[in-house]
């Protein structure tokens, strides 16, 4: 199993030496990949109809690209991942040309996650369609791989149009792999037939819920002809305000329900700085390696 760390950006103030500080702790100490959340506008909650849900506008979420560029620059070895990038309210080729920028700049150490999303503010704010969005997604995957990995693209889709056009740079990795984020039926489908893996919001789901959706990713994979143990299986963790081995127990379970990589979520755990943040990953990371 390896582990990741989330960037707890919600927690540490929007300081490039902050962020700098905690990418290169994680990344000296052996982590296996960042975790950077993805939102792009919040919202005013009094605005809110009926008291739903949402993103606040006082909730702090990076742009994932730049992000990633900067990251790259001060990091060595660390990957970076999207968990998850809001693909369907992007335009695709402008996606393709971002994520092939990040991997250049990283020598191949990015990990696209992606989702269909579920805030309409923001499809909005974007002027893109919030319906069909998921039909759309894997269209956007199609488009995506083949920017990727062909120097000259022809594509006539439903919502993309290439005449023999491409990216230049092309990504270290061709193509970059793509993880998808989601829970329902249609969303395990899609993983099996078109997904390098499968990250798993534990907000929604369980680790005892898991092992019958994975069974539904491979058998989708195996009706694909693809090899269903190459799909990898990520979730993430919260530290909170609980000893470690409390902590490595929900490892476990995890690892047992057949994930194969777990984020440490620092957030919410106690700690007020980014010196505390650090701690925290100094403190989990020899723990999971004694495991």
């Amino acid at each position: 199993m390896k582990l990741g760390a989330v960037l707890p950006t919600s927690e540490i103030k929007a300081d490039p030496a902050a962020i700098r500080d905690y990418a290169q702790a994680a990344d000296s100490l052996g982590y296996d990949h960042l975790v950077l959340f993805d939102h792009v506008l919040g919202e005013d909650p009094s605005n809110r109809a009926g008291g739903r849900g949402g993103i606040d506008y006082t909730d702090k979420f990076h742009e994932p690209f730049v992000m990633f560029g900067f990251l790259a620059a001060v990091t060595e070895r660390i990957k970076l991942s999207t968990g998850i990038l809001i693909l369907p309210q992007r335009q695709t080729v402008l996606v393709a040309k971002q994520a092939a920028e990040a991997d250049v700049l990283s020598g191949g150490r990015l990990r696209l996650g992606v989702g269909v999303g579920w805030n309409r503010v923001e499809f909005d704010g974007l002027g893109a369609e919030f319906g069909k969005r998921g039909r759309r997604m894997e269209e956007q995957v199609a488009v995506l791989r083949a920017l990727w990995t062909e120097e000259i693209v022809a594509f006539d889709g439903e919502w993309h149009t290439i005449q023999n056009a491409g990216l230049n740079p092309m990504p270290a990795q061709r193509p970059i792999p793509l993880w998808f984020g989601g829970h329902a039926d249609v969303v395990l489908d899609r993983i099996g037939r078109l997904g390098d893996g499968w990250i798993i919001s534990p907000s929604s789901r369980g680790h005892g819920d898991v092992p019958p959706m994975i069974e539904r990713i491979h058998m989708a994979a195996k009706s694909a002809g693809r090899d269903p143990e190459a799909i990898g299986i990520e979730t993430w963790v919260r530290l909170e305000n609980r000893p470690t081995d409390s902590w490595l127990e929900e490892v476990e379970e995890w690892r047992s329900a057949g994930v194969h990589e777990i984020a440490l979520n620092t957030q919410k755990s106690g700690c007020l700085t980014v010196t505390d943040h650090i701690a925290a990953l100094e403190r989990c990371k020899g723990a999971f390696d004694a495991m």
